[in-house]
């Protein structure tokens, strides 16, 4: 299975701009983020909720030099949020190395099959959590989180953690040799 191919809203620094914003929209598409690379992937409910702060992000971020050693070449986390908030969140977090990609219209994810409704805690439509390992575009590996439904009342985090995605790795590649 290959990545859905869509065009991502994102704001780049440039500071040619100046002011207290220099910041301006930069369209970025699948293939520019998936294509030739190999990239881990992982899509949460909305950034600055609970298990997404706390331990979601945070735990890719920290062993971000791990995925490398790997032949990872990039840490993307995934959110249904624009590109404003997922900055944001970005700068509340510390996060310097996982690259923090606003799906504002939710195309990717629905595109995914990952789309779901929590009207139920007043967010609307947003990504069930899942991660994936993608070699050139091409989905090796998604681990998607249990009682995926539409207002689910639980938020399960158990597999697509940094850490079930290190193992993987890491049994793939001892398996190759």
């Amino acid at each position: 299975m290959r990545v859905p191919n869509v065009t991502f809203k994102t704001r780049v620094r440039n500071e040619e701009l100046g002011g207290p914003n220099p910041f301006e929209w930069k369209d970025l598409t699948s293939n520019e983020l998936f294509g030739g690379k190999n990239v881990v992937l992982f899509s949460l409910p909305g950034a600055f909720t609970p298990t997404c702060s706390t331990s979601h992000l945070p735990r890719y971020e920290e062993l971000f030099e791990d995925f490398k050693a790997q032949g990872v070449d990039a840490v993307v986390c995934l959110s249904v949020n624009d590109a404003f908030v997922m900055f944001q969140w970005g700068k509340q977090q510390g996060a310097k190395n996982v690259f923090l990609l606003p799906d504002g219209n939710a195309e990717f994810t629905r595109k995914m099959g990952m789309l779901v409704d929590k009207s139920n805690l007043g967010f609307g439509m947003r990504s069930w959590r899942y991660s994936a390992y993608i070699e050139d575009g091409d989905i090796k590996k998604m681990f998607v989180e249990p009682g995926f439904d539409d207002n689910c009342p639980t938020d399960p985090f158990e597999v697509s953690d940094a850490d079930t995605m290190l193992n993987w790795l890491k049994g793939e590649k001892s398996k190759a040799a």
